[in-house]
């Protein structure tokens, strides 16, 4: 199967999942310092969400790159991983918009694990194609930053409940942690060009 109509869907569906978030974003009515500070919990859970949005984003690309073959499986593990990409636009509104009550702290959360166990599927049944495991077997090494993790979201999940303001900071840490670029995948790349 051809990678380039996943890989444009995917785009679309990530694309379309921003979007959504922006709109939460409330025009305030009041031309006021004052009116803009209201807003600030629900920027503050938008750029989070969109900073994990742009990381799945990125390292969706980087992966596919890197992968030769599809099957029916990556297809059905993809949109697996779009479905729960696709509740962070709710998770992240209600949780701005309740400034950041331990229930929505929570749901929050389990999305995020949720799509970190959505991307171990995907990545695991692209790894059980022949052609991509060279690739990404390689690249991925032990994927220590794979298994932290859902870790820090499970324990992110359970601190939601006695502090709220911990299980943001831990979700902020996870993110900072994926933010700094994986170049595991483009140095095994460039390599193999550089070889050739």
């Amino acid at each position: 199967m051809e990678k380039n109509r996943l890989e444009a869907f995917s785009d679309g569906v990530i694309a379309i999942i921003i979007t959504i978030m922006v709109l939460d974003l409330h025009i305030p009515h009041d031309t006021t310092f004052g009116a803009l500070l209201q807003l600030w919990p629900i920027f503050l859970c938008y750029l989070l969400s969109f900073v994990y949005v742009g990381i799945y984003w990125n390292n969706h690309h980087h992966f596919y790159h890197a992968t030769c073959r599809i099957d029916g499986r990556v297809l059905w593990a993809n949109l697996h991983l779009l479905f729960w990409l696709s509740l962070i636009p709710f998770v992240t509104g209600w949780m701005g918009e309740n400034h950041f009550q331990p229930l929505p702290v929570a749901l929050y959360g389990v999305v995020l694990l949720m799509c970190s166990l959505a991307w171990w599927l995907m990545q695991a049944a692209l790894l059980c194609l022949p052609g991509n495991r060279t690739h990404l077997s390689e690249a991925l090494g032990n994927d220590i930053k794979g298994k932290i993790s859902p870790l820090g979201y499970l324990l992110a999940i359970a601190l939601a409940w006695v502090a709220p303001w911990l299980s943001g900071l831990l979700y902020l840490a996870v993110a900072l942690l994926w933010l700094a670029p994986d170049r595991r995948i483009e140095k095994l790349l460039q390599e193999e060009r550089d070889a050739a």
